[in-house]
């Protein structure tokens, strides 16, 4: 198998940090992972250095055994639109953090270019669109469900990311005024009953003590407590969705994450709320709500392709100009 300039992509998880050596196909090559600081108190709880540490650790790994590459990694936070700072992360110690100079500071001549920080659902959309569910379609609008949920939208073949660079930060729309108290410090935001933490909370409301993959197969068997906890949180996510096509009207809405992996248990009853609640639903063409065809493995590719992509001199073309802030941020410097 012929290799195409392969590049790292990091992403981090609830669980694990994984990395990948990732070529210009979209192929994952080789992968390395750790797990995801704070033991005992969970990701919430790790401290900057620990995530640090971490981040370095597996991109050393596969310098070790494939060489200099670009680097880029998909950060679960608020990231400024030049791509130097991670300004705030509901669920990592993030808080205007200099990630992309600290981690090429570490790094050294190890890589090549500077390191790449991208918001993770902007790098799974950015996957998805450039080697998965989204080919086809030049605008797509993605979200993410895990701990929390992300989101990103790409118009004409480019990502979307507002003055900030914060474009896509569905999760924190607020649903239910004066509703659940979420670790954004706001009340009431989607991703607090329609997320990993929201289906389990689902299933215990309903008697199940299940959560995770064995709540997936128990609803799959015809569980019934497990296939109602997919059923609360497939509607609360078609609502979401019906307010995104509302503002945004996109002719695809592709949904990934841990959570996604249940398929239609989950998307089945999002789309049927998504008919419901959208506005004029009878007198136009609805989106197709789709499932991510990367899996976890989406936030690797993206982050790899976006560093791969950023370190070449800027191309005019569908994939060329995506992370435009590469440029500015070089062209500010001359």
């Amino acid at each position: 198998m012929a290799v195409v300039n392969p590049s790292i992509g990091v992403d981090i998880g609830g669980t694990k940090v994984l990395a990948a050596v990732v070529d210009g196909l979209g192929r994952v090559l080789d992968t390395e992972a750790t797990p995801t600081p704070g033991p005992g108190s969970g990701i919430d709880n790790a401290s900057v250095q620990e995530v640090e540490d971490a981040l370095v650790e597996v991109v050393q790994r596969l310098i070790a055994q494939h060489g200099r590459m670009t680097v880029g990694v998909a950060a679960a936070g608020f990231v400024a639109r030049d791509g130097e700072r991670v300004r705030f992360a509901p669920h990592l110690p993030w808080r205007d953090e200099p990630l992309a100079e600290k981690l090429g500071k570490r790094l050294g001549h190890r890589v090549v270019s500077r390191v790449l920080v991208d918001n993770d659902a902007s790098a799974a959309l950015w996957a998805e669109a450039r080697f998965g569910a989204a080919q086809a379609a030049p605008d797509a609008l993605m979200i993410t469900l895990g701990t929390g949920i992300g989101g990103s939208l790409v118009v004409g073949g480019r990502l979307v990311r507002g003055v900030n660079g914060m474009a896509g930060e569905y999760g924190h729309m607020q649903v239910v005024p004066a509703g659940r108290l979420c670790p954004c410090g706001g009340r009431g935001c989607w991703e607090q009953y329609c997320s990993g933490r929201a289906l389990a909370r689902a299933a215990a409301d309903v008697g199940s003590s299940l959560s995770g993959p064995a709540l997936t197969a128990a609803a799959r068997e015809g569980d019934p407590a497990a296939m109602e906890a997919y059923s609360v949180v497939g509607t609360w996510l078609g609502v979401g969705i019906a307010n995104l096509v509302a503002a945004l009207d996109p002719p695809l809405v592709v949904v990934g994450g841990g959570v996604s992996a249940a398929g239609d248990l989950l998307l089945s009853p999002a789309r049927e709320a998504l008919e419901q609640s959208l506005v004029g639903a009878g007198h136009r063409d609805l989106p197709k709500v789709v499932g991510a065809v990367l899996g976890p493995m989406a936030g690797v590719v993206g982050a790899a392709d976006l560093a791969r992509v950023a370190s070449r001199p800027t191309r005019v073309g569908r994939w060329g100009r995506a992370p435009s802030r590469v440029a500015r941020g070089r062209a500010r410097r001359r």
